[in-house]
C-alpha cells in the first residue's frame, strides 16, 4: 500500500473513533424516551445513532484500507442519516398532537410502509422550519453544506477521474494527506449539523441520568437535576461545537433550560 505512516496516523482515525463512542453512548441514553407520535415502544432514535455509529466504524475501516472514495460515499451516508434524524423528529413536533396520536408518514417509515420524501424535499422541510430559524440562518450562512454535499455526490458518482484513483491503495497520490484533511473537516462539519439541530429541537436529549438514578432509588432528585447535562454531552459540546462554531453554541444554551455551561 503507497501510504506512509503519516496518513496511517491522520487525526481523522481518532476523530472517526470518538465520533462512533459518542452515538453509541447516546443511544443508550436516549433509549427511554417514549417517541411520541408512533406505536414504538422504545424511542427511534436509539437505533438511528446505533446505525450512525455503525456507519462510521465502517467508514473508519475502509479509510485504514486507503479507499478514500468509498469513504465518501459512505460520509454521504452518513448526512443523509443525520438529515433524515432531524427531519423525523420535526415532522413528529409539527404533527403529533392529542387529535393526531400516531403520525402516519413517521409510524409507517418506521413499520417498513411507506418511504420518506427524497433528500432534497426533507432538506427544504427543515430549512423553512420556523422552530429552525435561528439556528438555519447560523448552519447557512455560507456554501460549507453545499459544498460537502457535491463533494459527496461527486466522489460517489465518479464526476471527476482522480476520484477512481483515490480508490486505489497501490498507487502513489501525493496529496492524499491533503485529501485526508478535507474528509476530516467535512466529517466534522456534518457532526456539528447534526448536534446542532438536534440539541436545538430536543434539548431533552442532553439531559443526564441523575434524576431518573433518584427516582429508581427511590430518593428525592436534587432541585433542578433534571437539567443536569449528561458529562459525555457537554464535552463533546466543549470540544466540538463551542470551539469549532462558538455561534451555533451560544445560540443552543440561549434556546434551552439545559445547563449547558
Amino acid at each position: 500500500m503507497s501510504m506512509d505512516k503519516i496518513y496511517q496516523k491522520h487525526q481523522v482515525f481518532s476523530q472517526l473513533s470518538e465520533y462512533a463512542e459518542f452515538y453509541k453512548r447516546l443511544s443508550y441514553l436516549v433509549f427511554g424516551w417514549i417517541t411520541q407520535g408512533t406505536k414504538s415502544i422504545v424511542n427511534i432514535d436509539s437505533y438511528v445513532y446505533s446505525s450512525i455509529r455503525g456507519t462510521l466504524e465502517s467508514i473508519k475501516d475502509i479509510l485504514i484500507k486507503g479507499r478514500i472514495n468509498d469513504s465518501y460515499a459512505l460520509l454521504r451516508k452518513y448526512y443523509d442519516s443525520a438529515i433524515i434524524n432531524i427531519y423525523s423528529n420535526l415532522y413528529l413536533d409539527d404533527n403529533f398532537s392529542f387529535e393526531n396520536f400516531v403520525v402516519k408518514k413517521i409510524e409507517n417509515w418506521r413499520q417498513g410502509k411507506e418511504q420518506l420524501p427524497d433528500y432534497r424535499v426533507m432538506s427544504n422541510y427543515i430549512r423553512s422550519s420556523e422552530k429552525l430559524v435561528k439556528i438555519n440562518e447560523l448552519l447557512y450562512k455560507d456554501n460549507t453544506y453545499k459544498e460537502i454535499r457535491d463533494r459527496c455526490n461527486d466522489h460517489t458518482h465518479y464526476n471527476l477521474y482522480y476520484h477512481l484513483l483515490l480508490n486505489d491503495n497501490e498507487i502513489y497520490l501525493e496529496n492524499r494527506k491533503a485529501i485526508l484533511d478535507s474528509f476530516s473537516k467535512d466529517l466534522e462539519n456534518i457532526f456539528i449539523l447534526h448536534l446542532s439541530y438536534l440539541f436545538y429541537l430536543n434539548d431533552k436529549y442532553m439531559m443526564s441520568s441523575d434524576y431518573v438514578d433518584s427516582l429508581d432509588l427511590g430518593l428525592t432528585p436534587e432541585e433542578g437535576s433534571q437539567y443536569h447535562v449528561a458529562p459525555f454531552i457537554q464535552e463533546i459540546f466543549n470540544s466540538i461545537i463551542k470551539k469549532n462554531r462558538m455561534d451555533l453554541a451560544t445560540e443552543i444554551k440561549n434556546n434551552t433550560s439545559m445547563m449547558l455551561e
